[in-house]
Formats: C-alpha cells, structure tokens, sequence
C-alpha cells in the first residue's frame, strides 16, 4: 500500500473541506483552492483528518492514490499557512524592489526587467538583495519563482544571477590552461 497515499491530513481549524464529482475544495483564512482528482478515488472526511483512499492495488491506482493525497494536503496547507520562496539576487548593482503589485529588477541588463504577478501571487523585497514570492497554491508560486530565477540564472564562472536561497552553484574553473608553458613557443 502506498506509504504516502494512506497517511491521513490533519486539517486545522477554520479551514472547511468538500469533495463530490472529482473536485476538493478547501477553504481557509488565506483564500479558497480546488483540486481536481480522479472519480474513481475517493477523498473521506474522519473527524479532524480527511483520508484518501483507492478502489483496487493497480498499478494506476497506487500511483494516483499518492499524487492525490500530496496535491489535497497541500490545499490544505496552502489555505491555511501559505507557501513562500526565497530568491537571492548575487551580482555586483544586481537589486530588487517592489513598484506597486510588480517585481522590478535591475540585475545587469540595459533596462529594468518587470515582472507581473499572477493572481494570488505576491512580491516582497525584505533587502534589495532578497525575494519573497508568496501565495496560497504550492504549483504557482514555485512556477513563478522559477520564471523570476530564469530573468537571469547563476553563470558557470562567477556565480552572479538570480538564484535560490542557500542553492549551491558549482563554479567552473575558468582558463587555467592559458596561463601554462605548454604549447607555446
């Protein structure tokens, strides 16, 4: 039996929880998600935890069991605490600050790169060299935090860019063979 698929999600208090025809929906102090799921799948409400449970051992139940008790948790977790991403920004004039709802950074470029949040997205810039992206749903934020580190990834030689809190990235070397003896005449 699935290990994940089987462990019951508590759901704090203040956050209410529906599902009928294929769709969760929670909602809590922080806003309102749905979650589709696969009918065949059933999502049950045991006191203070709701129980996802499957019809048969298939191979294709076992797999949805787990993938639908991981996106309801994290519904659950959303409405109720929130989900952020932290983003540095590494690089000698390399900074961020927040113009209205938008993100606008100034990392290198011949023009200030703007970004838009999507709703239910949001930006803070505790230091100009710090991003928080917040939201409710786990999949957009992430996505989001992505698309700000894709303006301008960490390079292979200095490690300058946007990148996310504490990431390691692994410098390449650079031309150390320029500077030996060998070759030259």
């Amino acid at each position: 039996m699935s290990r994940i698929g089987r462990q019951p999600i508590a759901v704090p208090s203040g956050v209410t929880t529906t599902a009928e025809g294929g769709v969760f929906t929670v909602k809590g102090p922080k806003g309102e998600l749905t979650v589709p799921y696969n009918s065949e799948l059933t999502i049950k409400k045991d006191g203070d935890n709701i129980v996802v449970e499957r019809p048969s051992d298939q191979q294709r139940h076992r797999a949805l069991h787990g993938l639908t008790r991981t996106l309801v948790a994290n519904a659950v977790r959303g409405v109720s605490d929130g989900y952020t991403v932290n983003l540095e920004l590494r690089g000698v004039g390399f900074r961020a600050r927040v113009n209205g709802k938008n993100l606008e950074l100034t990392i290198g470029y011949s023009h200030p790169v703007v970004i838009e949040p999507p709703a239910g997205v949001s930006f803070a810039v505790p230091e100009p060299t710090k991003i928080d992206v917040s939201g409710i749903d786990k999949q957009l934020v992430g996505q989001v935090a992505a698309n700000v580190r894709k303006v301008r990834k960490p390079d292979a030689y200095h490690g300058k860019g946007v990148r996310f809190a504490g990431e390691k990235i692994a410098l390449k070397a650079g031309k150390a063979g320029a500077t030996g003896g060998k070759g030259k005449k």
